[in-house]
């Protein structure tokens, strides 16, 4: 199970959620991880070293703020001073807010700009340079449905999120006749502890169990009625990862339950 050996993989937002998910995916397949986000560090790093265990893996770990630029600069710095070069980049990190378009808080609006959609250029601008001098390298971006579909009162978010498809079409074309590839993942409902408190919310605002909640969350838009779970996205990129996937460039991979298909 080491098909990664000896590549390194840095995940934005992946203490947790979806990023912890495609981590331990990736380690399981042998490759260095580097971590990074808010909160607890040494439980998810406990779990990557664990999935990594039989190869050998090594984790490192940057708390880069992916609303800054400087940064950001400086955990591919550690990445590459560390493990020589970022062979693998997974631009995950993400946040939400939920308004009219009209009400939408300025500030919100400049946030979620900065860690869904600008991160993923600062980190793909420097992670490329060693991607092409090695003439191999995966760029994988966690977009969302929302980056093929709209929803109301999420405007930021939507636009983020087609501005990362986008992102992933330009970065796939310019290395075309190249190792690297650059591809996007967009799933719908994932049942992460930024998906569980909109779930919660809804129960609150209704009076109504948490089990409703979740049902008509994902009756409204989900027509599988289950949610997409990080280990399924993780073996999404570790497809990517893989030789099958040399010639899927610029792909938006909807792992949906059928959304978009509506």
């Amino acid at each position: 199970m080491s098909m990664l050996k000896g590549k390194t993989a840095l995940v934005t937002g992946s203490t947790s959620g979806i990023g912890l998910g495609i981590a331990i995916a990736l380690a399981r397949q042998g490759a260095n991880i580097v971590l990074n986000g808010f909160g607890d560090v040494e439980a998810p790093r406990a779990q990557v070293l664990d999935a990594g265990k039989a190869a050998g893996i090594e984790v490192g770990y940057h708390g880069a703020d992916m609303s800054k630029t400087a940064d950001i600069e400086a955990m591919m710095k550690y990445a590459a001073a560390e493990f020589g070069r970022v062979d693998i980049l997974v631009n995950n990190a993400g946040i939400q807010h939920v308004a009219k378009v009209q009400d939408f808080p300025v500030e919100k609006w400049d946030a979620i700009l900065a860690i869904n959609l600008s991160s993923a250029f600062h980190t793909t601008r420097l992670a490329l340079p060693a991607m092409q001098q090695a003439n191999w390298g995966r760029i994988i971006n966690v977009a969302s449905v929302h980056g093929l579909v709209g929803s109301a009162e999420k405007s930021a978010y939507v636009a983020a999120k087609h501005g990362i498809v986008g992102l992933t079409k330009v970065t796939a074309l310019e290395n075309a006749t190249t190792g690297v590839t650059c591809n996007a993942i967009c799933p719908g409902w994932v049942l992460t502890p930024l998906v569980q408190k909109q779930v919660d919310a809804k129960a609150a605002a209704q009076g109504i169990s948490n089990e409703d909640a979740t049902k008509q969350l994902l009756g409204e838009k989900e027509p599988s009625m289950q949610f997409t779970t990080p280990e399924e996205l993780g073996e999404l990129a570790v497809f990517f990862c893989s030789a099958a996937a040399n010639n899927v460039r610029g792909v938006a991979w909807n792992m949906d339950g059928g959304w978009a298909a509506q």
